[in-house]
């Protein structure tokens, strides 16, 4: 099938089969210690231990939800991000090429978890360094440090093309939070459970011009898009009895290695990298 020649389609059903295994086997052996093992630990990395867990955690998520949400960026970053011909779409990996796409996926995921683990490890300690930074005992586990990537390359490859950000699910996440701190746990099951329907809903919603407004999406350009996806979070973090779900300092490495491997690209190839901009400035 055409579809598995992508490499965008091979990482997603390596992250659902991963899923599925760890699923499988945490129920024989538990899953803290499966965590143990794969999971990302900050104070674990900078005393040299479990360092494959920089890479294996980019393959991990917390829970179903968390793996929709991941597969669900990279499926649109990597092959559905704009449409080239009238019954064909791309994305990322068709403008960069699928092995580059690959290289460049597991590297930014890779920074990703370092820079998180060196920052969490050594400042998230005290009020402020685990708001900023997330506590060097957090356990880390997501795509998202890599697709963060993804849209650092693209802030640097086509700075002025549209998308839109959806800031719905952002809000129901800071609604969760707020309120998470004050409501039992049998209610918090209830209003997360209403929160990740939302979410859902509020993505395939975008799909829909007649329910699109649901989603509260915001247009946005591409440079400005990671900016306004990590620092506004960072700063929401540092609100008294708020604790968002967010890796925002894996972010923050993905982004980065996004940016440096942008103008790399802009520098080695100025004629191509120009004419993509020009392509996609709308």
């Amino acid at each position: 099938m055409r579809i598995f020649r992508s490499y965008t389609a091979r990482i997603i059903i390596v992250n659902i089969l991963v899923y599925i295994a760890f699923s499988i086997t945490a129920s024989f052996i538990g899953e803290i210690k499966l965590l143990d093992l794969f999971a990302l630990q900050p104070y674990k990395i900078i005393h040299g231990e479990n360092l494959w867990t920089i890479f294996t955690s980019i393959f991990m998520h917390a829970n179903l939800f968390h793996l929709f949400v991941n597969m669900f960026s990279l499926f649109f970053l990597g092959k559905r991000l704009f449409n080239y011909t009238i019954i064909k779409t791309g994305g990322l990996e068709d403008i960069i090429g699928k092995k580059r796409f690959l290289i460049f996926y597991l590297a930014s995921g890779i920074f990703a978890s370092i820079l998180f683990s060196v920052l969490s490890g050594y400042f998230g300690y005290g009020y402020f360094g685990e708001n900023i930074f997330g506590s060097s005992k957090i356990i880390g586990v997501g795509a998202s440090g890599a697709i963060f990537g993804l849209l650092g390359l693209l802030a640097i490859i086509m700075p002025k093309k549209k998308v839109f950000l959806i800031a719905g699910p952002l809000i129901a996440l800071i609604i969760e939070a707020i309120l998470s701190s004050f409501l039992s746990p049998a209610i918090n099951g209830v209003l997360s459970l209403i929160i990740s329907i939302y979410i859902i809903f509020s993505i395939f919603a975008m799909f829909n011009p007649k329910l699109s407004a649901f989603s509260i999406p915001l247009a946005l350009s591409f440079w400005a898009l990671p900016i306004v996806a990590i620092i506004p979070l960072i700063l929401i973090d540092l609100i008294p009895g708020i604790n968002l779900p967010i890796g925002n300092m894996a972010h923050l490495g993905g982004l980065i290695a996004g940016l440096v491997y942008g103008f790399y690209l802009k520098k080695r190839y100025p004629n191509k990298t120009n004419m993509i901009a020009q392509i996609f400035s709308k």
